[in-house]
């Protein structure tokens, strides 16, 4: 397991894909930051009604940096399995710091990196999105449902935009 951990983390450098370095040194404990509920809440409520402009009915999931789910909000009338996408497009864009349409798109370029589908938990397909603050990664925002995983990420895109002033990102 240590070996294949070791090995993806190396990959993913290599690709210019992984998450960037911000590590200080603070001693023994480590401070992070996350959304209010109440924030994260918002993003999620304007991600959906983002989609909803659109007639178009999804789940839309926000999930802490740890990839700890805040708030997932499902339509009634999206599919049954939209939950565990959104779920899942969330927690690979805060893992990997990156929106997963970037990842999606570099794993076009480099066939090589289809290995990481292969990987628990990760889901390169477009709809996930990072929520960054002060250059680091708080947590991420997922949306599952719509026609296309670029709807999914211009929703993802909308709610985002909605707490930018709570949060000043």
């Amino acid at each position: 397991m240590m070996i294949r951990t070791t090995a993806l983390t190396l990959a993913l450098l290599l690709a210019g894909i992984g998450p960037a370095a911000r590590a200080a040194d603070t001693g023994a404990l480590v401070t992070t930051q996350t959304l209010a509920p109440d924030v994260a809440l918002k993003l999620a409520r304007a991600a959906q009604q983002a989609c909803r402009s659109k007639n178009l009915q999804v789940t839309v999931a926000v999930v802490e940096r740890s990839g700890a789910p805040q708030v997932v909000l499902r339509d009634q009338l999206a599919g049954n399995f939209t939950y565990a996408i959104a779920l899942r497009k969330a927690r690979t864009a805060a893992g990997m710091r990156r929106p997963t349409a970037d990842l999606a798109q570099a794993m076009a370029q480099r066939p090589g990196l289809a290995s990481l589908q292969g990987v628990d938990g990760i889901l390169i397909l477009g709809g996930g999105v990072p929520i960054e603050h002060n250059g680091a990664v708080i947590g991420a925002v997922g949306v599952s449902g719509a026609p296309s995983a670029d709807e999914d990420h211009a929703c993802a895109v909308s709610g985002i935009a909605a707490i930018a002033d709570d949060v000043a990102l």
